[in-house]
Order: C-alpha cells, then sequence, then structure tokens
C-alpha cells in the first residue's frame, strides 16, 4: 500500500547522533531546590522549545549533548513512513507503540486511511483506493462508523477532485497528519504542543493570582517575581464640588470617562466635564424632574443619559445639549433601577410596582417588550449584561432571576438573606449581591457554580450597601460599609485586604468607570460626597479621583464606589460600567 509522494520531497531535519549512555545516566537526577523536576524532561521539552522557536541547529546539539531526544523512538520511526506516504509501514508502527489505548490506536489508524485514500483518489488511482477501502481497511480493527466515514470521504474526494494534482498540498497534508497524530499520542509519546510556553504561562499566572494587589493588563517579567503595590489607594482630596443643594444620591463616570453624572435629592442632576488638568465643571445641570433623581445610567456610546425620578418618570438626555430627548412611563412609575442595552438603543426599567414588572423600551419611546403579572413581583435592581444575551434581576427580596432574552430562558436562584443590590462584572460573566446578612455572594452568570462565592467583613443592617466589581478583569469587588468604612476583596480571597477609613457616616459603594483617564489626562479620578459636596481626592500615587459620603439618616449613601472606579485606570484598567441601583420605596 503505497502512494507516491511526486517530485516534491523535503528532507528532514539533521540530527546529531545520540548518545545513549548521556540519556540513561540522567534518566533518574532531578533538579531545582525542591527536587520536583526531572532532568530528562526537563531538557526535552528545552529542545521541544528550541524547535517550534526556529532554533533547530541548537536544538539537535542539545539533543546530541544530552542524549534526549525531542521525539521518542518509535514517533522519530513514523515521521518519514508518513512523510515518504509508506502507509503500510505507518500502520506497522503505530500498531507497534505502546502505551495507546484502543481508542487511541483505532483514531490513529483511522487518520494514516484517510490520508491514504485521499492521495489514491488525488492521483486517479480509484481502483488503488478500493483496493484499500475492501481489504487493508476492512482488515483493520476500525469500527463500522470509521469505515463509513472513509467510504464517504473517498466518495467526496472522487467527485471534487482536480484534475490536475498539486504535490505542494499532499505534502502539506502529511505534515499535517503529522501534527494530528502527534496531537492524539499522549505524553510521554509525544509532547503536548509548546509545553514549556505553557509551563512559564501558568507559572506566572500562579503569581498574578497569587498577588492581592494585582491590577494591570501590562507583560510582566521572568527576571523576577511578580508583586504588586498598594500605593494606588486615594488618601488625599483634591477638589471640593458643592453645587448640589442637597444630599447626592448617586454618581456615575460615562464610559469614556469624559463626563461624570451625579443626581441628588434637590431634583437634579448635573454632568461634570473632566478637564485636562483633572479638575471637573459643570457642563450640563438637568432640571425638569419634580421629585429627587435617584439614578443615572450613560448609555454604552456616551451621547445619552437616563435620570430617574424617585417614584416618578425616567428622563432620556442629549449629553451634546443637555436637553430632554424622551420621558417614559407615567407619574406614579416606581422605578427600582434602568440599564441599557449594549447598542445603546434599547434600555430597561424595573419597578418596585409588581404591576409595572420590567418594560423595554428603545430610544423613541416604543414599548418593545413586557414582563410583569404573578410571576414578576416587585423589582429591586437589575442589570444587562454586556453582551446583552442576559436580564438579571432581583425580584422581592430574595430571588435573583436571569432571563436569556433571546432564548427566554430563565434561571431562579434564592438566596435565603434579603439582597439590596445587585452588579455584573465588565465581561458579563458574574455578579454579586449584598445581602443584609452582613455578606456579599458573587455567582456566574452561566450556572456552573452550585454555590457562591463569598465575601464578609463589612456592616449591613439596616441601609442599602452596595457593592461593585473593579480593577483589571474585574479582580477586585468593593463595598461601601455602616461602619464608615470602604471594604476592597481580591475576588479570589473572602476577607477583605484593604478597608478604608475616612468617612463619619454610613458609606455605599457609587459606580464604577470602565476605562481609565491616563491617556487624555495622566490622572485618575473618583467620586466621593458628604450630603451635598463632592470631593476630589488623590492618592500618594498622583492618581486623582472624587470620593463620595453620604448622610447616614438617607436610604441612599453613594461612597467609594466612584473613587475605585478610576483609581487603578492609570494602568489602562477597566471598571465595570454598571452603576449602582436606588432602592428607595
Amino acid at each position: 500500500m503505497v502512494v507516491s509522494e511526486g517530485k516534491r520531497r523535503e528532507s528532514l531535519p539533521k540530527r546529531c547522533k545520540i548518545c545513549k549512555s548521556s540519556m540513561e545516566n540522567d534518566s533518574s537526577l532531578m533538579l531545582g531546590p525542591k527536587g520536583l523536576i526531572k532532568k530528562h524532561e526537563f531538557v526535552r521539552v528545552i529542545i521541544q522549545c528550541l524547535y517550534s522557536l526556529g532554533y533547530a541547529k541548537s536544538a539537535s546539539c542539545l539533543e546530541s549533548q544530552s542524549g534526549i531526544s525531542c521525539k521518542l523512538k518509535d514517533f522519530e520511526v513514523l515521521e518519514p513512513e508518513v512523510l515518504g506516504a509508506n502507509w503500510e509501514d505507518c500502520i506497522s508502527t503505530i500498531n507497534r507503540i505502546k502505551g495507546l489505548t484502543d481508542e487511541m490506536r483505532s483514531s490513529a489508524i483511522f487518520l494514516v486511511f484517510k490520508q491514504c485514500l485521499l492521495e489514491c483518489i488525488s492521483h486517479g488511482d480509484c481502483l488503488a483506493a478500493l483496493n484499500v477501502l475492501q481489504k487493508q481497511i476492512a482488515a483493520s480493527n476500525l469500527g463500522k462508523d470509521q469505515v463509513h466515514d472513509l467510504a464517504l470521504d473517498m466518495l467526496s474526494a472522487k467527485l471534487t477532485r482536480n484534475n490536475t494534482i498539486n504535490e505542494v498540498v499532499i505534502y502539506e497534508l502529511r505534515r499535517k497528519l503529522l501534527v494530528e497524530l502527534e496531537s492524539l499520542f499522549p505524553p510521554p509519546i509525544t509532547l503536548p504542543e509548546r509545553r514549556l510556553e505553557h509551563l512559564v504561562e501558568t507559572a506566572l499566572s500562579s503569581q498574578i493570582d497569587s498577588c492581592m494587589y494585582h491590577n494591570s493588563g501590562s507583560q510582566i517579567s521572568l527576571y523576577e517575581n511578580h508583586s504588586c503595590n498598594r500605593g494606588q489607594i486615594p488618601t488625599q482630596t483634591f477638589q471640593v464640588l458643592t453645587e448640589h443643594k442637597n444630599e447626592v444620591w448617586f454618581v456615575q463616570f460615562s464610559n469614556n470617562g469624559e463626563y461624570l453624572a451625579s443626581s441628588s435629592s434637590d431634583c437634579t442632576a448635573i454632568i461634570w466635564k473632566v478637564l485636562e488638568d483633572g479638575k471637573f465643571t459643570i457642563k450640563h445641570t438637568l432640571s425638569s424632574h419634580q421629585k429627587p433623581v435617584s439614578f443615572v445610567a450613560w448609555s454604552p456610546d456616551d451621547t445619552m443619559l437616563l435620570t430617574c425620578g424617585n417614584v416618578e418618570v425616567v428622563k432620556l438626555w442629549d449629553v451634546k445639549t443637555g436637553t430632554c430627548k424622551r420621558t417614559f412611563g407615567d407619574h406614579g412609575f416606581t422605578i427600582s433601577s434602568c440599564a441599557w442595552f449594549p447598542d445603546s438603543r434599547r434600555l430597561v426599567c424595573g419597578s418596585s410596582d409588581p404591576e409595572k414588572g420590567i418594560c423595554m423600551w428603545d430610544c423613541d419611546g416604543n414599548e418593545i417588550r413586557v414582563w410583569r403579572g404573578m410571576r414578576m413581583p416587585k423589582v429591586l435592581d437589575l442589570a444587562v449584561t454586556a453582551d446583552g444575551n442576559n436580564l438579571i434581576s432581583v425580584l422581592s427580596d430574595k430571588e435573583i432571576r436571569i432571563l436569556n432574552v433571546v432564548t427566554n430562558a430563565e434561571r431562579v436562584i434564592s438566596e435565603e438573606h434579603s439582597i439590596t443590590s445587585l452588579s455584573v462584572s465588565v465581561d458579563g460573566k458574574y455578579f454579586v449581591v449584598n445581602l443584609n446578612s452582613q455578606e456579599i455572594h458573587m455567582w456566574d452568570v452561566a450556572g456552573e457554580w452550585q454555590e457562591p462565592l463569598k465575601y464578609t467583613g463589612h456592616q449591613q443592617h439596616k441601609y442599602v450597601i452596595r457593592s461593585c466589581f473593579g480593577g483589571f478583569n474585574s479582580a477586585f469587588i468593593a463595598s461601601g460599609s455602616e461602619n464608615s468604612e470602604v471594604y476592597i476583596w481580591n475576588r479570589q480571597c473572602s476577607e477583605p485586604i484593604e478597608i478604608l477609613s475616612g468617612h463619619s457616616m454610613t458609606v455605599n459603594c457609587g459606580p464604577c468607570h470602565k476605562d481609565g483617564l491616563l491617556e487624555r489626562c495622566g490622572h485618575c479620578r473618583l467620586v466621593m460626597s458628604e450630603r451635598q459636596v463632592l470631593s476630589v481626592v488623590k492618592s500618594d500615587s498622583e492618581c486623582v479621583f472624587v470620593k463620595r459620603g453620604v448622610h447616614a439618616e438617607s436610604e441612599l449613601m453613594e461612597g467609594f464606589y466612584g473613587v475605585l472606579l478610576l483609581l487603578w485606570s492609570r494602568d489602562h484598567c477597566r471598571w465595570s460600567r454598571t452603576g449602582l441601583r436606588c432602592l428607595l420605596g
């Protein structure tokens, strides 16, 4: 069973003669301070890495000097047989290889026969292909399904073959077959592709995972162990904003970081412009609400802003002109939360009135979809994942409903204690909820987890306390607390890694910024407020934030959420753009 390999035949890389005595002496040696690394395995993966990087001469010399080959003898025999189209010898070699399961051996033989039949048909030798199919394949241990697949492949190749034979393509297909066989055979017969790079990346990932303050997407060096410091925590007041006439209930940066929106119980919302020097100045004051403004939400493209009146309507504003473009709902439509879909054309509002449920509108005011009824009690909070596929809502006090708006599939999670807030990670894979049991729970949106990850340490009994994702890859969780402090957790640690003091009243986290501002003005920003005062704070690392704290008698007390927002943006980090929800009434 031999098929002509054609005129084009590349010679295999020449390897220096391997010294077997050296290989035998090194087979039991261990390396490393803890003696965990087998020397011959270590050298073998280095040789593989050198070949993959294009250093064939160095790899061959290392094979000769160490007596260790990148590929075991059986596979070295198989390689020229495949490239030379010696298919009968290939089958014999595969049958001789030890350490293969029956399934692996059958799959390898199937791949060889598939290539053999393809080349027979490509050369127009249909009789040879039929002979291989009827006699040699039938005599093998292939299953009926595999034999049928080979017959279909042969028929398909016959119907679609070209009149001219491309020997270059055939040779490349043989090279591809070698790669498939190499990936099919288990270690130590062959090595997983780019094994050394995988091991190094795993080690680096482990260092990053164990670094509680890691918050950067920049490359890390192999020359030293990775470690981040905590020097970015804000400590110094930089600017105070006093334009609101009453308590500030909510703050949120625009997704591009150029603006900040704040809402207040003085029935107004303010859009602040972030200047080149890091200072804030008023761009627009939005003043058409008749009741306190409890919540704001930027559209993903930052051209529009939603403002929610407490037990009132939702208004859509043009950010450029500061004019109201649309009013959604009517008076008495008790809004608990709003969220945008990623296309900036659709929005959803949830109501604490069970008769209202959840409504989806387009920006022209057309009602697209409504969820209400017995299965939709009062909505306390809601959010939309970044891909726009999932609508997550907190129903009543203790239920979380995840609805796929595309397939209408839904999942309900029940908590034992009352939920006060909801926040979704930037990538839309996870969400956190604050419970009045003084715990924060993180769940996965896909529903693969049976139990949530839990975070403790903060205090929450009486007020609505909110948490948020932040940092590179949403690696951190931040939350306010009733003891006037801000708590920061690394997602992998249930205990807080930082506790920030400085407030005099209850702190409730505010909105998070999506992108940093380092490229534009060299500063990071964060917002905090004490009643009607907004304070801009900077850290020892010269990052600027707006920091917020609120009067304890208000059920909505914005806090360090805004501060964390851009704290790590100097390293071009991404924070969750999902703002906090005002749960009033």
